[in-house]
């Protein structure tokens, strides 16, 4: 048994699930991170419901450019579409693929440094090394040069996953080029776990080394990996905006990055139209500060050191 299951278990599951909540909730960001996210998931869920199908240049219902007014509360774009609904069916795509590629390089970050840490040697320096090149180069440029490559290779048509090619190649770049930070955390964790005394026991009565690691070792990192992966996911939407900025999206799946790419071609800057870009600049800027607060109030949950003491 591990040391974190050995000392929360006499308070209970459902006890440490409380304990845990009322010292999250604690901070003041986390409340305002978890109610923004909650109302950008619940208008990411039903779409279809909050503003009907997602609008098309041939069932535009407003002007060219129109501001805000009371049947388009965010005005319209430059084929008369409802910039609301634009922005609402958005978030889906958005959202989608920020946590898919979150969770890619959560999968890939964790595995490798849990590798790297267990076994340590040669097999730490390698992978360390490959991480350390992910680490320097930033992920948006990484996956502003392998995109184009990739999409010139497997083509736009059809759906994959029920994405479009463009946008299932976005998320899965994002995902295999952003997980060199969290690699690094899991591993410096891992060298510190496969120290203690429970991991020792689990070797004496002959559990496989992945074994251990599945069993002993992930459990302990969980908080890491959690408090991280809301920066990850912050980090993926921005990407994500900027690659659907620069024309690599998908205008028939627009996310937030392909509607600010739609808004600067036509001119709404110089037009004044400032709800067409403003709407969804907002919400990436909204999304991505949640999971800011969030994951730091998941830092200082986890991290007795980082905890302030009144």
């Amino acid at each position: 048994m591990s040391e974190s299951t050995t000392r929360y278990s006499p308070l209970g599951p459902a006890r440490a699930v409380k304990g845990f909540l009322q010292q999250l909730l604690s901070h003041g960001g986390a409340k305002v991170g978890l109610v923004c996210l909650v109302f950008f998931l619940g208008v990411a869920v039903m779409p279809n419901v909050l503003v009907g199908p997602l609008q098309t240049a041939v069932n535009a219902t407003g002007d060219f450019l129109a501001p805000p007014s009371s049947q388009h509360l965010l005005g319209t774009d430059e084929v008369g579409r409802d910039v609301l609904n634009l922005v609402v069916h958005g978030a889906r795509i958005s959202l989608t693929i920020a946590l898919l590629a979150t969770l890619i390089s959560l999968f890939v970050g964790t595995s490798i440094g849990m590798i790297a840490g267990y076994y340590g040697g040669s097999v730490d320096v390698w992978l360390m090394r490959l991480a350390d090149f992910f680490f320097v180069m930033p992920s948006f440029v990484l996956a502003l040069v392998i995109t184009p490559v990739v999409l010139e290779v497997m083509g736009r048509g059809g759906d994959i996953l029920g994405f479009r090619p463009s946008l299932f190649v976005i998320l899965v770049v994002i995902g295999m080029t952003s997980w060199a930070f969290v690699a690094r955390i899991v591993r410096s964790q891992t060298l510190s776990l496969k120290e203690r005394t429970f991991i020792d026991r689990a070797r004496v009565v002959g559990s496989s080394n992945f074994s251990i690691m599945v069993r002993h070792i992930l459990p302990n990192l969980v908080p890491q990996i959690a408090a991280n992966g809301a920066l990850v996911v912050a980090s993926a939407i921005y990407v994500e905006t900027s690659l659907s900025f620069l024309g690599l999206g998908d205008p028939l799946q627009p996310s937030w990055g392909t509607l600010l790419s739609l808004a600067q071609r036509a001119g709404a800057a110089s037009a004044g139209a400032w709800w067409y870009l403003g709407a969804p600049g907002v919400c990436v800027l909204s999304v991505s500060l949640s999971f800011v607060l969030i994951g730091n109030a998941l830092d200082d949950t986890f991290n007795p050191r980082r905890r302030v003491i009144p």
